[in-house]
């Protein structure tokens, strides 16, 4: 890996992101020796700027930075490090350096589930989501079992409209059963986690 040192008086910003959920915790700088012993010992090393000398993160806190991998960007100046916090990032003690919580996130379903909590927690009568929790388990489990049914139908059809529209029905109405259960898919994805490893 061809790193440019040498454009800002030796040093590198190196942005700092969680490996498994993908959250930014903190941006620090690297000049070469930072980044070899980074290399060497795993544990992510940077230059520190107001103490003129190289500073492990968690050498004093003991919440390491234990290193997954490094990627620099196009122009060889930045350097994207990938690592595993052994505990809170920041000096102030948050997870990072933006008081951000460092939580696997899940795009649009994280956005859909949080509106089916709504719904549950307060409830309207519009809302078919909202009916759902009022009839009870019951019948949310029903219609899960309802809509798996019409994928499994759909998949030996031709129609992949039909099939990526049931399954669609299916993810719905299985994050409002997680939800009538008091779970969220977070705990479903940690459970596959576990049977990974």
């Amino acid at each position: 890996m061809k790193i440019d040192f040498q454009k800002q008086d030796g040093l590198v910003p190196a942005i700092i992101q969680d490996a498994e959920t993908k959250t930014v915790l903190m941006l620090g700088y690297m000049n070469e020796e930072a980044y070899n012993k980074t290399i060497e010992t795993k544990k992510v090393t940077f230059y520190s700027r107001s103490k003129k000398r190289l500073w492990t993160k968690g050498e004093t806190s003991r919440n390491f930075l234990e290193l997954i991998d490094i990627k620099v960007d196009c122009d060889n100046d930045t350097l994207l490090v990938f690592a595993k916090p052994l505990g809170p990032v920041c000096h102030k003690g948050n997870d990072t350096c933006w008081n951000e919580s460092n939580e696997s996130g899940f795009g649009f379903l994280s956005i859909l589930e949080s509106v089916i909590k709504d719904r549950k927690e307060n409830p309207n009568k519009k809302s078919y989501t909202s009916s759902l929790f009022q009839k009870g388990i019951n019948k949310i489990a029903q219609k899960v079992g309802e809509e798996a049914v019409e994928v499994v139908i759909e998949a030996k059809d031709e129609n992949s409209e039909l099939f990526i529209n049931e399954s669609a029905d299916l993810l719905f109405h299985f994050l409002v059963l997680l939800q009538a259960k008091g779970f969220n898919f977070k705990n479903v994805v940690d459970c596959l986690k576990e049977r990974h490893l």
